[in-house]
């Protein structure tokens, strides 16, 4: 551990992400450095695979901070390795969409996609589990992430769900945020559709736009400076987006020298692309005002912002647009210049987002859907519909893999008492009812460890690992206790239900010991004894118990 540096528990370690999220998303390296390094032995400590998948993710994090590629590539596919062994939720979409994010950072755009593809599986799926702050990041990620790769139209459907979950949440910060992030989302749109000539949609866009960044400003929530900063530059660009320019020249000059004065590199790019589109409508309005030339500077700095910074979307864009602007201006050669380098830059980006993500998300959503019909399958194959039990098969398959003669083992064969007189005698849904609840009375009586199966018909068999004949028999006289003292009145039985049980143990031996079969066949022997006993009674080798009940 580095001197001075604050020990963290592995219970410490959920706040340390959220912050290490927040630090992350605001690509403040500084604070993502200081949390990442006061993080690292707890995340270094836990063995969970979920804490490891986050720990190789805040690796390549950190890796793409530093301009390490190795690191980054090494982070995320070992963070993908960990969360092969996780169960899918809504935690896992929230890893995926953060590595989606990294992935694309990184100029990885096929592998941004598949992971994104798989983390708005998954979220699309924890959605059914109710609101938490989970789910509201991993919609944050990935609005991000699709904003990132030119999926605009989903990044926007993601960061209005992410609102949506955010308004059922505590954190007024949350709120927050996801507004700003919607109102930034919609403002791109809004400009995407707007340089397509599709102005009425446009228009629409940017007036959803306004309308988050009010109500974000209605919050009883003061956001950090850059934050605010950001907020500002957006409401003013979406003012122009509705048509409101010369209303948004002066907010936008206040919020441009705001940032230039205090902000980090990407927010002077960001205010200056915010700047220089909404000066290039005012040129497009009016002839000899000098404005095209202002935007042309401000898109040449914004560019330089944004590659020194590594938002390789946003450089395309002023590439783009300082071809468009510079033609304007009846500047062929450079704008020849411009549209040359941003046609080289787009070759390296995916030239068939849209279809791509349309048919990996198809073929994944048909991957998962296969593999939850196998689990179903399996699951199908190895419990019993009616008790929720595993079944025999299962049955077979759990003693065949326990190694007798290393400890003791006992198995007890339950048998219910006169069960086919509850099926002649009221009908076969009572006698369906009666197998639930003496299934879920030897589950609820059982000793921890020890599992229980439906055998056959109304025959269950529980295993009792490390079982002593003589725990044995004490267990299993508990269970038939509390069947027999179960209050039955409700099903009108001709008279109350009992089970007999016969027992059988392999200890502990260094002599060959005998098979499961063999054993079972001994239990099953004894339960044959016990019915003919007079039920309601367990046998075992040493013959009945003291205290066991009576017919």
């Amino acid at each position: 551990m580095a001197p001075g540096r604050e020990r963290l528990t592995e219970c410490d370690l959920d706040d340390a992400l959220w912050r290490l999220l927040a630090a992350s998303e605001r690509d403040d390296l500084a604070t993502f450095t200081t949390e990442h390094d006061r993080a690292a032995d707890a995340l270094d400590a836990s063995a969970e695979p979920r804490w490891i998948a986050w720990r190789h993710a805040l690796a390549a994090r950190r890796g793409l901070a530093d301009g390490d590629r190795e690191a980054v590539a090494a982070g995320v596919s070992a963070a993908r390795d960990a969360l092969g062994r996780c169960r899918p939720c809504g935690q896992i979409g929230l890893i995926l969409a953060y590595l989606a994010h990294i992935e694309v950072a990184a100029d990885h755009v096929d592998a941004a996609m598949m992971l994104a593809v798989d983390a708005s599986l998954l979220v699309e799926t924890a959605a059914s589990d109710g609101p938490t702050r989970v789910l509201h990041q991993a919609h944050l990620w990935l609005s991000l992430s699709l904003g990132a790769l030119d999926l605009e139209e989903l990044a926007v459907a993601h960061a209005l769900q992410g609102s949506r979950v955010a308004d059922e949440l505590p954190e007024v910060a949350d709120r927050w945020r996801l507004l700003q992030l919607c109102a930034q989302q919609h403002a791109e749109l809004a400009q995407t559709l707007h340089r397509r000539g599709r102005a009425d949609r446009a228009g629409a866009l940017a007036g959803t736009a306004v309308d988050c960044a009010e109500a974000a400003r209605g919050l009883d929530w003061e956001a950090e400076p850059g934050d605010q900063d950001l907020l500002d530059v957006v409401q003013a660009w979406a003012m122009a987006g509705c048509g409101e320019v010369d209303d948004a020249v002066g907010p936008m000059r206040r919020a441009h020298e705001r940032v230039h004065r205090d902000g980090g590199i990407w927010l002077r790019g960001y205010a200056d692309l915010a700047l220089a589109r909404l000066l290039t409508r005012l040129a497009q309005r009016q002839s000899g005002g000098g404005h095209d030339a202002e935007a042309t500077d401000l898109l040449v700095d914004a560019a330089g912002a944004f590659a020194a910074t590594g938002d390789r979307r946003r450089y395309r864009q002023c590439l783009l647009e300082l071809g468009q602007n510079t033609a304007a201006m009846g500047r062929p050669a450079e704008a020849l210049h411009w549209l040359e380098a941003y046609r080289a830059d787009t070759g390296r980006a995916h030239a068939r987002g849209r279809e791509l993500w349309a048919e990996m998300f198809v073929r994944r959503s048909r991957l998962r859907e296969a593999e939850r019909q196998t689990a179903h399958l399996r699951r199908v194959a190895l419990e019993d519909p009616l008790t929720g039990l595993g079944n025999r098969r299962s049955a077979e398959r759990r003693l065949g893999s326990m190694r007798l003669g290393e400890e003791p083992l006992s198995l007890a064969v339950v048998d219910i008492d006169r069960f086919k007189e509850v099926n002649d005698d009221t009908s076969h849904s009572h006698g369906d009812e009666v197998l639930r609840r003496v299934a879920d009375l030897l589950r609820e009586h059982s000793r921890t460890g020890d599992e229980v199966y439906r055998w056959a018909g109304d025959e269950f068999l529980v295993v009792l690992p490390t079982a002593t004949e003589g725990q044995a028999l004490a267990a299993m006289d508990r269970l038939r206790a509390a069947v027999a003292d179960a209050d039955w009145g409700d099903l009108q039985l001709p008279e109350p239900v009992t089970v007999s049980i016969g027992v059988a143990t392999a200890p502990a031996s260094d002599d060959e010991p005998p098979g499961w079969r063999s054993l079972f066949d001994t239990a099953d022997l004894h339960l044959f004894s016990a019915k003919r006993g007079g039920r309601n009674r367990v046998r075992a080798p040493g013959g009945r118990i003291p205290g066991e009940g009576t017919p």
